[in-house]
């Protein structure tokens, strides 16, 4: 053999163990999130489900469970996939010719971006509705019973709704673009439907962040001041204990004197209630016995912190709206070719991208608290220990349809100047000048009118409350006038 034989050989030998050695990192990742996904879903879902005397709903629900699972560790490595692409790229450019770090390279990252948005794609389309209908069916009436007549079930009506959606897709794309090669492009299913049906998913998505993190942004503040110790001056935490257990005292005597000729008692009802309390006031002795340096210093520090990055958030989004009118080359844009390690995508270098890192993780986190907030999503909330499977996979499909449009919706908004890798910049409005105007616009007014709203009303409600003017018999602004009968008592 010669020796141009010799070095092409070499050369795919190299590559082989490069692709292995990315796919035994990828499967690893995935492995690691997988396993956090799966003690989270057990701690959430209903033991009741589980343990039925019924073997087959119980076999089904497991394998529900484990597509639940799958979804939920994409829609975690979603989350991580914008900001562990940002911190490569740091650490390529501080580290340019370290052995240890030489598996960290730009095909691992664009090989990853790749996999989340293949099993993004895979798990709402196929494995979700699967789940669903699989947990819902019961077997053809005159078939034979047990799983697999389950099965059949499910795949016929999954066959029957990729029918349906597929339809639907391919009007939408003849209503919206009616061109006759754009209509004929949607027969090629991997190319260019599914990223299609894809695009308007994440679409959805984006619109769904719009709402949900202006909304968890002003709620980020009452929801830390309910797991943080407020200082004496806001919060009276003996008051809050008396009534709890008075309100537990009058409970446990109605369940021991459950004789009425009035009223019918619901049990299970009153306990529940009575375990509540009881969680409660345990929560409100450990808040009591907490140091003069959790009470006074970490509870404003947390709200300074909320304050700093909430503000933070709209001035970057603000910025970004004037480069915007300025400079094209700040419309949102995707990236064939992952090439890391050469330049910095943050001005300020590697503490800009940790800021980025951070603002991109508090952004997610306030949607998410935006979203169990809102009231159309509210009844949606797991419980411990007392969540349906059906509501089980409903978060699912939400968190993956919030998750996968986080990298577009960070890119949008201008929080990183790090370009979507793969089909996630294939989108065709992501060149659209309006919508991208449009949408940073509505972002910056939404956030600015929750937190000032909320901000001014809390702070209102919290004085008020401090100067003890709530238990007046005056109606005070912000809180309910008093019927004439309870003034009365």
């Amino acid at each position: 053999m010669e020796a141009a034989d010799y070095e092409v050989l070499s050369v795919r030998e190299q590559l082989f163990h490069e692709r292995v050695r990315e796919c035994i990192i990828s499967t690893l990742l995935f492995a690691t999130l997988y396993i956090l996904c799966h003690i989270a879903l057990t701690h959430f879902k209903k033991p009741a489900e589980f343990t039925t005397v019924d073997d087959e709903d119980a076999t089904v629900n497991k394998i529900a469970l484990e597509l639940c699972t799958f979804t939920l560790a994409v829609a975690l490595g979603a989350v991580l996939l914008l900001p562990f692409s940002i911190i490569s790229n740091e650490v390529l450019l501080s580290l340019p010719r370290n052995y240890y770090i030489q598996w960290l390279n730009g095909s691992l990252i664009h090989g990853l971006w790749n996999l989340v948005f293949l099993f993004s794609n895979l798990s709402l389309i196929f494995l979700m509705p699967f789940a669903y209908f699989f947990t819902e069916s019961e077997g053809f009436a005159g078939s034979r019973k047990g799983v697999l007549g389950r099965v059949y079930e499910t795949v016929v009506m999954l066959m029957l709704l990729t029918l349906l959606v597929l339809g639907m897709v391919w009007v939408a794309s003849a209503i919206v673009d009616n061109n006759k090669a754009s209509r004929e492009s949607l027969y090629d299913f991997w190319e260019y439907y599914l990223p299609y049906l894809y695009s308007c998913i994440s679409f959805l998505g984006v619109l769904l962040l719009l709402v949900c993190t202006p909304l968890g942004l002003a709620r980020m503040f009452s929801v830390t001041g309910k797991l943080l110790v407020k200082p004496r001056l806001l919060e009276d935490l003996e008051e809050q204990l008396y009534c709890s257990a008075f309100e537990e005292a009058a409970l446990t005597r109605r369940i021991c004197n459950p004789t009425s000729c009035w009223l019918h008692l619901d049990m299970e009802l009153l306990h529940r209630q009575v375990l509540a309390l009881q969680t409660q006031r345990v929560l409100l002795e450990k808040r009591r016995k907490a140091s003069a340096w959790q009470r006074n210093l970490g509870y404003p520090l947390a709200m300074l912190c909320l304050l700093v990055l909430t503000g933070l958030s709209v001035l970057i989004v603000a910025i970004h709206i004037l480069e915007l009118l300025i400079d094209e080359a700040a419309m949102p844009r995707g990236m064939q070719d992952a090439s890391l390690g050469q330049v910095s995508f943050s001005k300020l270098g590697s503490f800009g991208a940790v800021i980025q890192v951070v603002l991109i993780f508090y952004l997610m986190i306030s949607s998410v608290v935006g979203f169990y907030s809102s009231p159309f999503f509210r009844g949606l909330r797991p419980r411990w220990h007392d969540t349906a499977m059906t509501q089980i996979i409903g978060n699912c499909v939400c968190l993956l349809v919030l998750s996968s449009a986080l990298p577009v919706f960070s890119r949008t908004l201008g929080l990183t100047r790090f370009d979507l890798l793969g089909d996630f910049g294939r989108f065709n409005w992501l060149g659209n000048f309006y919508i991208v105007f449009l949408y940073n616009a509505a972002f910056a007014g939404l956030t600015t009118l929750c937190l000032v709203k909320t901000f001014t009303a809390a702070v209102r409600a919290e004085l008020i409350r401090a100067f003890g003017l709530d238990r007046l018999p005056l109606p005070v602004s912000g809180f309910p006038r008093a019927s004439r009968k309870t003034q009365h008592q």
